[in-house]
């Protein structure tokens, strides 16, 4: 389970996310949503141990990140694309992740496959399109086959038949048992995905509740959104 509970992060004075709390729990698939710039990224890098909060928590099961003992193997992360050395093979980049967190290289076959990549396993990061870079960040999340996964905007530069592909591995993931945090502002897609949906603005969190409970009353999970912030599209 993830506890996001009073989390505060201040810059130079200024609160970039305010007392940000929300819980996503194992085998539902939670929504994360806020226009760009509304603190999404902000709150999973603290959360991945990536910054430090001026306040509250962000943990796993009550754990924060850096005392996991195997991060990898319960938390798999896509976060800012691939990560990778544009000069470096897909295939050696898995590898090197694989073996410097105590994971068999064999699973690295296994996640190239899952991600569509065994054809282009060999080539360099650098000849990748967006999309592809997008699969081989999943492809890096799912190394550790972990019991949280994490991905912020994971149907970023992939086209339809990849987004279907997000959507089907994200409600496969939940249906295992897994908790799912997806980072999105793609309101129909998360319409779709999603069971729980947590909505920031502004740094703050602005509802939270079950897919059905925060689109009550309004006609989509878009009209809901737009609803809640307070505005039209920006």
């Amino acid at each position: 389970m993830i506890q996001i509970s009073n989390l505060t992060k201040r810059y130079r004075g200024a609160a970039a996310i305010q007392d940000v709390t929300f819980t996503a729990r194992p085998g539902r698939v939670t929504g994360f949503l806020g226009p760009n710039g509304a603190g999404k990224t902000t709150t999973l890098r603290i959360l991945l141990g990536l910054a430090a909060p001026t306040g509250g928590t962000a943990t796993f099961d009550g754990r924060r990140y850096r005392d996991l003992r195997a991060p990898l193997r319960t938390v798999g992360a896509l976060l800012d694309g691939p990560g990778a050395l544009p000069d470096r093979r897909a295939v050696d980049h898995l590898t090197w992740i694989a073996r410097s967190n105590g994971i068999s290289p064999r699973r690295v076959g296994a996640v190239l496959e899952l991600v569509g990549l065994s054809d282009v396993r060999r080539r360099r990061v650098r000849t990748f399109s967006l999309g592809m870079g997008q699969r081989l960040g999943i492809a890096a999340a799912l190394l550790g086959d972990p019991e949280v996964v994490v991905l912020d905007e994971p149907a970023n530069g992939l086209d339809p038949d990849g987004i279907r592909w997000v959507r089907t591995q994200t409600r496969r993931f939940a249906a295992e048992g897994r908790t799912v945090l997806v980072s999105s502002h793609v309101m129909a897609e998360m319409a779709e995905t999603a069971d729980d949906i947590v909505i920031i603005d502004k740094g703050r969190v602005l509802a939270t509740g079950s897919l059905a409970e925060v689109t009550g009353g309004h006609a989509s999970l878009e009209q809901a959104f737009f609803a809640t912030i307070g505005g039209g599209a920006r």
